[in-house]
């Protein structure tokens, strides 16, 4: 089903994991797809191996970066139709008293100035061709209490509370927003953890289908929130959490 055919769709965060996931399922259904990451050189690895794909150095705690970004893919696509603000990090594990300056404002900068730069730069865009589509990857963390991670809790939250912001200041424009809003899934990074059989067990325990979603669960439910079969939808946090959220 080629139902972005003629699309063009920004992923941030794009070259691994979830962003990676997300690009190859954008591709299959016919997307042209930006790939902006930190890491130019995993961006362009990927880019190479998905037709019409091309990659974008970016940091998006900075705003110029994400802007020239913006304008770089208007120039070289002619279009931008969609965006997934994905980049994120984790942050370092602990409790509130034992998180440092640094590390507050790195997962910040990153988790929530990095999506509201995104989404300024694509809004200001969407504006002067009378709509798009955004998906904010926020977290179940976004929607309850993780222990030890008072950054990630805090910026994920704030993702939440953005998307509603841009959902009802920007719906009567033709542009939609909504956040996903996974829990524990497997990638490189996470890899580790899923190692850990007591990791394991806490999986089967909190979540009641009595696992962790897969990235590629995760990634079809972004899709989802990109494509019009979605249309009625804004403001929403989505969840694609195993029923975590309701034990």
């Amino acid at each position: 089903m080629k139902d972005f055919e003629g699309r063009v769709i920004l992923v941030t965060g794009g070259a691994s994991g979830l962003g990676a996931k997300i690009v190859e399922l954008l591709a299959a259904r016919g997307a042209r797809v930006a790939i902006a990451d930190y890491d130019i050189a995993a961006a362009r690895m990927l880019a190479e191996e998905i037709d019409g794909a091309k990659a974008y150095q970016v940091d998006v705690t900075k705003s110029s970066d994400i802007d020239d970004v913006v304008a770089s893919i208007v120039a070289d696509f002619g279009r931008l139709d969609g965006a997934v603000n994905n980049a994120g990090i984790g942050g370092k594990l602990g409790s509130l008293h034992e998180c440092s300056d640094e590390n507050w404002a790195a997962v910040l900068s990153v988790n929530l100035n990095g999506v509201f730069y995104s989404a300024r730069a694509e809004i200001r865009h969407f504006l002067t061709v009378g709509g798009g589509v955004i998906v904010n990857t926020a977290s179940m963390a976004g929607l309850l209490a993780e222990r030890g991670l008072p950054a990630y809790v805090s910026s994920k939250h704030g993702v939440i509370g953005l998307t509603k912001s841009i959902a009802l200041d920007y719906g009567s424009a033709g542009i939609r927003c909504n956040a996903i809003c996974p829990t524990f899934f497997e990638t490189p990074m996470t890899g580790p953890m899923f190692a850990d059989p007591g990791f394991q067990q806490m999986l089967k325990i909190r979540h009641p289908l009595g696992r962790a979603v897969t990235v590629n669960e995760v990634a079809e439910s972004v899709v989802f929130l990109l494509s019009d079969q979605s249309s009625g939808m804004t403001g929403v946090s989505f969840q694609v959490d195993a029923g975590a959220s309701v034990s």
